[in-house]
């Protein structure tokens, strides 16, 4: 089954563990959490949508952004 990875970061507000909960019961995983932010990196399957999590959690993220590669020149 094939992933997709999200970064996703939270609000000030957010409680974090209420996220990672609700990433495990969707059949995500959290790969990384980040220190200095309120962040984390999301894996879903491609089955699910990351609109799914979003709805879910509208009132606690303040942005996701699909991970990828980022290359200087």
């Amino acid at each position: 089954m094939s992933e997709k990875s999200f970064i996703v970061t939270l609000k000030e507000s957010a409680d974090p563990e209420k996220f990672k909960e609700s990433v495990n019961k969707l059949g995500g995983s959290i790969s990384h959490e980040f220190n200095l932010i309120k962040g984390f990196t999301v894996k879903l399957p491609e089955s699910l949508h990351i609109d799914s999590l979003t709805k879910k959690h509208e009132s606690e993220i303040a942005t996701v952004e699909e991970d990828s590669k980022v290359h200087t020149q």
